[in-house]
């Protein structure tokens, strides 16, 4: 680039506005927007302060900053935002904490800011995502805990179990037709029961959340983090939380908290997927037994080349790994469709799926069902393979 056009450049980023924006290539109309979004174009050719209705969320707009300037320049950009969105303010007016409804949009944006906020308002802001973390540990814990239960109790069921093991119920309702009239009494041909759960760390199904942390997957992470935490409270499966952007976080020995996990998270950044998916092929100890549950857009910022042969390396282990494109009720996701279709034609599903859904989901992976099979009945579209 000569140094008019560059010069030509500078100056069509600073101005602003959409008559400056169109002559712009599609990365710096990106960048434009995100600095606009912030410092809007005011009539005097100088940018003024304000994010209204119509700009993007804080969270993707914090993950646009962060892709465009080196962490000096963010630290300045997100301290001044803080400023201009008034949140410090809200933050330190106990009234408005007690208002708020729960949403994980909300935990987002505090997520993305935090590092920009004085202590005190670091302090409201914990405040705040603890009440949405127990609202939607309210909404998804139950369920997701009786499912889970429910499965694995169906996957350990044996035909010779111990006396005190029998389940009575089911084994009168496979008996049925061995009922003696005369002596009023069922032959219990067939027992039914539980099988006793091994202690041994090999014997436990392992589930592995891998989760794109960039800002447009925010509200996944966020659900995420909420099922690890419940998850992990089940003593029959394993349970790790790994989340990524070029860097990688592992934040299972959090999990007792889900709020601890949460400030853990670094909205934002670059996307290196097969670094994560290196390091959570590290963790696998049992293949046959580990659910590697892959949550991302699959933009990827590393080697995809080695992204799709990672998975294909794991897969052919004996991992039963699953891509989500999206974990969240916003619909229908962005995401790299070519990256999508390779992995699908290595017989991983690959689909975005609501939080309602997750632990039918996860149900179904435990119990060695297809997966495919499940989505389809649920009327969710599954990618279809494309030819590698």
């Amino acid at each position: 680039m000569t140094a008019d056009k560059e010069r030509m450049r500078r100056w069509r980023l600073a101005i602003g506005g959409e008559e400056a924006e169109a002559a712009l290539d599609d990365e710096d109309q990106r960048l434009s927007r995100a600095l606009g979004a912030l410092y809007e174009s005011a009539g005097n050719g100088k940018r003024r302060g304000g994010l209204g209705a119509s700009a993007p969320r804080v969270a993707r707009w914090i993950g646009d900053i962060r892709e465009f300037f080196p962490a000096s320049v963010v630290e300045v950009i997100q301290k001044d935002a803080f400023e201009r969105l008034n949140l410090k303010a809200l933050l330190m007016d106990p009234e408005f904490i007690a208002t708020l409804e729960p949403d994980v949009h909300l935990v987002a944006d505090l997520m993305s800011l935090r590092s920009a906020m004085p202590e005190k308002a670091k302090d409201s802001a914990r405040l705040v995502v603890q009440h949405v973390v127990d609202e939607l540990m309210r909404r998804l814990a139950h369920k997701t805990l009786e499912t889970l239960r429910g499965a694995l109790d169906r996957q350990r069921r044996t035909r010779r179990p111990r006396a005190a093991d029998i389940d009575w119920p089911r084994t009168i309702g496979a008996n049925l037709r061995h009922y003696q009239p005369e002596h009023r009494a069922i032959v219990p041909e067939t027992l039914i029961g539980f099988a006793r759960r091994s202690k041994q760390r090999a014997d436990i199904d392992h589930v592995i959340l891998c989760v794109d942390q960039s800002g447009s997957m925010a509200p996944s992470v966020i659900y995420a983090s909420i099922f690890a935490a419940v998850m992990a409270s089940l003593p029959a499966v394993r349970t790790s939380l790994v989340c990524f952007d070029t860097a990688i976080v592992d934040l299972t020995e959090q999990l007792a908290d889900p709020v601890d996990v949460l400030f853990g998270v670094q909205l934002g950044g670059g996307t290196d997927i097969n670094k994560a998916l290196a390091y959570c092929e590290s963790l696998v100890e049992q293949p046959a037994k580990t659910h590697l549950v892959l949550i991302s857009d699959l933009f990827e910022g590393g080697n995809a080349k080695d992204m799709i042969a990672r998975v294909a390396e794991l897969k052919q282990s004996g991992v039963n790994v699953i891509v989500l494109l999206a974990l969240s009720d916003l619909g229908r996701p962005g995401y790299d469709a070519n990256h999508a279709g390779l992995i699908a034609a290595l017989d991983c599903p690959v689909f975005a799926c609501t939080p309602d859904q997750f632990p039918d989901l996860m149900a179904t992976a435990l119990t060695g069902q297809d997966i495919g099979a499940w989505a389809a009945a649920h009327d969710i579209a599954t990618v279809r393979a494309s030819p590698s």
